[in-house]
């Protein structure tokens, strides 16, 4: 199997809008962006040791939309060498509504099917019922016969 270069992962920029891989001089503007944008008081806090060894496993996992050097929206792509996970789907909230989703969407579809991926899960709040029309328009639906097991680990 091929893996995709950080280019592979810059799709055209549209607009002003680029969307790119995060690089380690990017961790504490995410970290800000999500403490402002995205969604869920329930998870553990975000750190900058987890971003760091996420993109140190990982490098082209975690996606940006950057717009006039602003991060604008963010997913996390996770491959496993297995399955396709989908995280922090989370798009600035002066910008919902304006594709920003669907193209960060698209961007990780394209790296899952370099990687082999073959199907795609997504952790999605039932609560956020504004997401759901993202998810729902890029051919993602609810599957009821499962249900998420957590356990924090402390």
């Amino acid at each position: 199997m091929r893996r995709p270069s950080r280019r592979a992962i810059s799709v055209a920029a549209v607009g002003e809008l680029t969307l790119r891989v995060a690089a380690p001089t990017d961790l504490g503007a995410v970290l800000e962006f999500w403490r402002e944008s995205a969604e869920n008081g329930s998870r553990p806090a975000d750190t900058a040791a987890a971003v760091e060894a996420l993109i140190a496993r990982d490098p082209e996992a975690l996606i940006l939309a950057v717009d006039d050097g602003e991060i604008v929206g963010t997913v996390i792509a996770g491959w496993d060498g297995w399955r396709c996970h989908l995280y922090r789907l989370a798009v600035a909230p002066h910008r919902r509504r304006t594709g920003i989703g669907g193209r960060l969407l698209t961007a990780a579809e394209h790296r899952f099917r370099d990687l082999g991926g073959t199907r795609v899960d997504a952790m999605v709040l039932d609560a956020n019922e504004r997401a759901h029309g993202v998810w729902s328009a890029h051919g993602y639906r609810q599957q009821d016969d499962w249900s998420r097991w957590v356990k924090p680990l402390g």
